[in-house]
């Protein structure tokens, strides 16, 4: 019989996406720590490591805000802060000189075919499914947030692109990617060029970028779901007692839900708390902008939503949308926009094919500084497995291969931590917390939040001297759950006989899963755990510069947004990647002005094995649910620092619910 239960499923669901795939792994014969805690104790790390310098900048897109020193004392830890109001935005559209301007004509002449876009084309980007935080290469699908926001930097100085038609679907990713995109329709905007977006399909998260635009268009047949958004929490006690599994839960921290879904029936008071007011958060932020979209008050707005808006026509109505029209007619106006007289259709170029113009073309390549990001998505794990796919997540030892090089390198005048991650295997996050500690020891480093930075993702973020976070970036999470699995009933029910032999008192503490655990078992367990948890967080603490009593008043397992996050001291300033590398260039003394090269040191290569890995799948008709939990119960072994799951998404063909409710019935099934 197997001995590890693997359970997969996304606790948190809402109607516009508010969820996240959640991987829990316990096994019988050894716990599993859902929590990030140092491997050597914080004075140890001090000693060896001294802090480098932090000096929080509070601001927005902008240019970086005054220092700490500048500002009025910040109240203490877990004492909420207003945040500054939101600045304009650093992005401006500069005029060329003349003699990059006819570099640029006769790169353009040059180019390869790949490269070449006909004058008075309209750049199509189809925007919906999962958006990663890493860089594609050309033979990886889906969409990839960087070249997005690439691309609607390079269409604002190509001469070639008349304007952007967005075509927007349900998306699925965080609302920090959402607002990151959003931000830059605004600034293509102030090029002069339109941007007209097309959504025949409308909820909340793909009107809140629709809205963006200068003109939105919707077929009649819309389907429209505007009715506000929700957050579910699932929970499996009960099901596993119908199947003989008994979990033994040691949940330090009121607000780590993570062991939630195996050892309750029911949503705790304090994670009802915190998950009411991140939903608060969203929906508030939600309200604002589309308000202040339409010039309208928050209420007029919130009213129109709780009248259940699932007509297309009252969008129209109400000035939501430009007009209703279909794919073909937007394309026949914009034809006529361009001034394109044949019969032919519409010039176009689409996101694949535009991803593919080097800045380089556009003269927008930087000047002689250099700035490394280093981009780091995913959930963490210490080795790469052998089950392990291209892009399966943060694998701490190649990750660590590449701070190492661009410490060492004295080409980079300062690095942006780029993290997208809800967390995983607690050593690597220790082992990488170490590395980028060193590499900020050398150079000014910068952490800048996408969707999820928490647990092992926060800490990495925190070994930076500034991090940098989306408003609804979730972020934090500090926080300890331990838990077991007694089989006891399960394995009478299946008439299983273990029997262990074992010397010295707590031989039996992980490997005994035929039986309770003894009291004395139960409080050394609960000992261990709450080690844990004052490891993690007085590394915390150290690392953010806050006293043990002003972390633990942030911490206890809560997941906070990045606004929150700001004005409690976890987060240093709000924005995105623009405004992390702001702060970067002040941090290494870069005028504001001059430009630089931004050199992506994680900038994946095509590979053979990547090349055939799709395509292997698709010919050999792999199960891709049974290869996805193959490859999380190879790599989730040992102490975890993982965030239960709220916005992080399972973006695969089968969703973590369907997949965990599949193996219930497999099981009940089997012993029915």
């Amino acid at each position: 019989m197997a001995r590890l239960l693997v359970l997969r499923a996304p606790p948190y669901r809402h109607s516009s996406h508010l969820c996240a795939a959640t991987l829990l792994v316990f096994s019988p014969s050894q716990h599993r720590r859902f929590a990030s805690f140092p491997s050597s104790a914080p004075s140890a790390a001090r000693r060896i490591v001294p802090s480098p310098l932090r000096v929080p900048i509070r601001a927005l897109e902008s240019s970086p805000g005054p220092t700490k020193e500048e500002q009025e004392p910040s109240p203490a830890a877990g004492e909420a802060k207003e945040p500054p109001p939101p600045a304009a935005s650093a992005f401006e559209v500069e005029e060329l000189g003349w003699g990059t301007q006819l570099a640029v004509k006769l790169r353009m002449l040059v180019a390869p075919p790949w490269q070449r876009v006909r004058k008075g084309s309209v750049l199509n980007m189809k925007l919906r499914g999962e958006i990663s935080d890493q860089l594609k290469t050309r033979f990886s699908s889906g969409l990839s947030l960087p070249q997005i926001c690439e691309n609607f930097v390079k269409a604002a100085y190509d001469p070639r692109i008349s304007g952007i038609y967005l075509h927007i679907e349900p998306l699925r990713c965080g609302w920090a990617k959402v607002d990151e995109i959003r931000r830059h329709i605004v600034d293509f905007k102030k090029s002069g060029k339109f941007v007209v977006g097309y959504m025949p399909v409308c909820g909340e998260k793909e009107y809140y970028l629709a809205c963006a635009c200068d003109e939105l268009y919707a077929p009649p047949s819309a389907y429209v779901a505007l009715f506000g958004l929700t957050v579910q929490q699932t929970f499996l006690r009960g099901v596993l007692e119908k199947v003989g599994v008994e979990p033994e839960i040691q949940r330090i921290g009121k607000y780590k839900s993570a062991g939630d879904q195996l050892a309750r029936k029911s949503m705790s008071n304090e994670v009802r708390e915190m998950l009411a007011t991140l939903l608060d958060n969203i929906y508030g932020n939600w309200l604002d902008t589309i308000s202040s979209t339409h010039g309208k008050k928050k209420e007029e707005i919130e009213e129109f939503i709780n009248s259940g808006v699932y007509q297309v026509a009252r969008l129209k109505e109400e000035g939501w949308i430009t007009d209703l029209l279909y794919d073909d007619e937007v394309m026949a106006m914009l034809k006529e926009r361009v001034g394109q007289k044949d019969k032919k259709s519409l010039r176009m170029v689409d996101y694949s094919k535009y991803s593919r113009v080097s800045k380089r073309t556009l003269g927008l390549q930087g000047g002689g500084e250099q700035i490394a990001i280093i981009r780091a998505s995913g959930s963490i794990t210490r080795t790469r497995s052998p089950l392990s796919v291209p892009s399966s997540g943060i694998i701490a030892e190649q990750l660590i291969e590449k701070i190492r090089t661009v410490r060492e390198s004295e080409k980079y005048k300062a690095v942006i931590l780029r993290i997208d991650s809800p967390g995983g295997d607690a050593l690597a996050s220790d082992l990488m917390w170490r590395e980028i500690r060193l590499l900020a020891n050398s150079k000014p480093v910068v952490a800048s939040m996408a969707d999820v930075a928490a647990s092992g993702g926060y800490y990495m973020a925190m070994a930076a001297p500034v991090i940098v976070a989306e408003k609804l970036t979730l972020t934090g999470s500090i926080g300890v759950v331990t838990g077991k699995f007694c089989l006891q009933k399960l394995y009478e029910r299946i008439d299983f006989n273990k029997e262990i032999l074992s010397k010295g008192r707590y031989a039996e503490l992980n490997a005994a899963d035929q039986r309770p655990l003894r009291p004395d078992e139960a409080e050394l367990f609960e000992k261990s755990a709450q080690n844990a948890y004052a490891l993690f967080r007085d590394k915390a603490a150290m690392s953010r510069s806050m006293s043990v009593d002003q972390m633990e008043t942030v911490a206890q397992g809560r997941v906070w947004s990045g606004q929150d996050a700001f004005s409690r001291g976890l987060v240093d300033s709000v924005g995105g990647l623009s405004q992390a590398l702001a702060i970067a260039k002040q941090k290494a003394n870069i005028p504001k002005h001059k430009k630089i090269q931004l050199v992506e040191v994680s900038k994946p290569s095509p590979t053979l094995p990547e090349i055939l890995s799709g395509i292997g799948g698709s010919l050999l008709g792999v199960d891709r649910a049974v290869k996805g939990v193959l490859q999380d119960m190879s790599s989730l072994s040992g102490v975890q620092a993982r965030m239960d799951g709220i916005l992080f998404e399972n973006l695969g063909d089968m969703s973590g619910e369907n997949r965990l409710f599949l193996l219930i019935k497999d099981i009940l099934n089997y012993f029915d």
